[in-house]
């Protein structure tokens, strides 16, 4: 086989191999080669050590990112690539690096160190593809296995447990009987990992195409991670508009919503709140009053322990709180939306509620139409400059106090009521217009 390299990889590869070290990119870029997928960076791995890279590439710059562990990362053309050395790993007693790492003379040794065969393959354009673990095999059949005995492998670092579940949602592979039974027996190690680890490969997999079934079928998994997530395992609704019990219900809406992060936590979490808020009426009919609420409670407490950034964590926590607020498509409620939300906001909203809306009842599809019409209001709305916030008001707070007002609080309250006066279509966002409006009504007070 061939593969097609950046000219910076070529160039560093060449460089080592002409002053006599072994060298090959390995892991993840191998993988998504043999698969057709533009890899996203590339990693190296060399018999030369990381003062001998230094060495190498005299002329580069050179920063000894983890030299205990044998890796130094080498700047070519603006391109940076992790050189690692040919490595043995000794005992993990964290759970996370080991202890200590033996330089080893051959690649192959390297290789089997690694988590799964899909990332334990070596490639260099002279020699071709080493793939010692079966990689290329797993990769034809779409299986996540683990390389050597699963357990082990999850015992010596527990993140692989998500690793493995991120890979099959992202690749949309199945895992390996042997590797899930290890994978599942070894869960609650995962509670030992730092939060900021799980939460980074707990965001790619939900951004993953096999997201919806990784998520039903390892329930028990990411529950020691995300624990709100079991309460709602089997609790069925009870309902006309759904047919889904909550769980399923939020994997389908996590699968019909765009494949970026907050949304998809948004989609996950939406319903959190329900098995809290249940109940039933006469008829047998569930309700979840003030579910909405609760959930936006839950959801920030869970993304909070996950140590997500603040900015994802309020995005997810807004849209969550919104997305059972009706909607009414005119031009007033709209422009009511966009002020309180933003247009960013609304948008993500609109995704939401179309995502909420397909994981439920056929007979409910007709929405679709209703949110359409909306987002197209919404459109128009700004592409007209419609004024809905107080930085497009005609007038500001030196203009109402140039006519007469006090300085205050109070100037804030009276921009307030313009610009809502604005919104509701009854003046015209216009300054004389608007001074003129505040003028009756001060009259009037």
């Amino acid at each position: 086989m061939e593969m097609e390299l950046p000219r910076q990889v070529e160039q560093a590869l060449a460089r080592l191999s002409a002053t006599g070290y072994d060298a090959y990119i390995v892991g993840g870029c191998v993988r998504d080669g043999l698969m057709g997928v533009p890899p996203g960076d590339y990693d190296i791995a060399s018999n030369a050590r990381p003062e001998e890279v230094a060495r190498v590439f005299a002329d580069a710059r050179v920063i000894e990112t983890g030299a205990k562990h044998g890796t130094a990362t080498v700047r070519i053309d603006g391109m940076p690539l992790e050189i690692t050395t040919f490595r043995h790993d000794g005992a993990y007693s964290d759970g996370r690096r080991p202890d200590a790492v033996t330089f080893v003379p051959d690649v192959t040794e390297d290789l089997f160190r690694r988590d799964f065969t899909v990332n334990a393959m070596a490639y260099r354009p002279e020699r071709g593809l080493l793939d010692p673990c079966g990689g290329r095999e797993d990769i034809a059949a779409r299986v996540i296995r683990c390389v050597g005995a699963p357990e082990t492998r999850f015992r010596e670092d527990a993140l692989r447990i998500l690793r493995a579940l991120r890979f099959a949602a992202v690749l949309d592979f199945s895992i390996e009987p042997e590797t899930a039974r290890a994978l599942c027996a070894c869960r609650a190690l995962l509670s030992h990992v730092s939060a900021e680890r799980c939460a980074a490969e707990l965001c790619k997999l939900l951004c993953g195409r096999a997201v919806r079934r990784v998520l039903l079928e390892y329930t028990d998994v990411l529950g020691v991670v995300l624990p709100e997530l079991l309460p709602m395992r089997g609790f069925q609704q009870h309902s006309p508009y759904h047919i889904y019990d909550v769980l399923e219900h939020s994997a389908a809406s996590v699968e019909h919503i765009p494949a970026i992060p907050v949304l998809r936590l948004a989609a996950l979490l939406h319903d959190v709140g329900k098995p809290e808020t249940f109940s039933q009426d006469a008829d047998g009919t569930g309700h979840f009053y003030d579910h909405a609420r609760r959930s936006a409670v839950l959801a920030d407490a869970a993304l909070g322990r996950l140590r997500l950034d603040n900015a994802t964590r309020e995005r997810v926590v807004t849209l969550i709180r919104w997305h059972d607020v009706p909607l009414t498509d005119t031009d007033k409620a709209v422009r009511r939306m966009l002020a309180k939300l933003s247009p960013e906001v609304f948008f993500q909203l609109l995704a939401l509620k179309r995502a909420d809306n397909a994981a439920k009842c056929p007979t409910l599809q007709e929405r679709f139409a209703f949110y359409d019409r909306v987002e197209a209001r919404a459109k128009d709305i700004l592409a007209r400059q419609d004024c809905f916030s107080l930085k497009r008001l005609a007038v500001n707070g030196d203009d109402l106090i140039a006519a007469g007002m006090r300085p205050g609080r109070a100037v804030g309250a009276a921009l307030q009521g313009l610009l809502n006066a604005v919104m509701d279509g009854r003046v015209a966002n216009e300054r004389a217009a608007l001074l003129e409006l505040w003028a009756l009504e001060n009259a009037a007070d």
